[in-house]
């Protein structure tokens, strides 16, 4: 699914202008990467959390030539899924 089929199924449900909704989702999407640049964590309720969490710095070795590599430290986004929307997602297989 693409911002745009988002935007899109919004502004169908809600029938306002996909120009403010797109601005809206934009807003949102801006506001969660400034919150989680500054370390915070993100909660939404029923779908799940985002987070960052630190990578030690490590050596790796190059498979095709061999050559040690230092991967230096890092941040990565770590998302966990609520419990309802878990259950959802076991329902659906049945």
């Amino acid at each position: 699914m693409l911002k745009k089929d988002i935007v899109d199924k919004v502004s169908m449900e809600l029938g306002q202008q996909k120009q403010d909704i797109g601005l809206a989702v934009d807003i949102i999407l801006e506001t969660m990467a400034e919150a989680l640049k500054e370390g915070r964590r993100i909660e939404l309720r029923g779908f799940g959390s985002f987070s960052t969490r630190e990578r030690r710095p490590r050596n790796t070795k190059n498979p095709r030539t061999g050559v040690v590599m230092e991967i230096p430290e890092r941040r990565t986004l770590h998302f966990t899924m609520s419990k309802s929307l878990k259950e959802q997602l076991i329902s659906e297989k049945d």
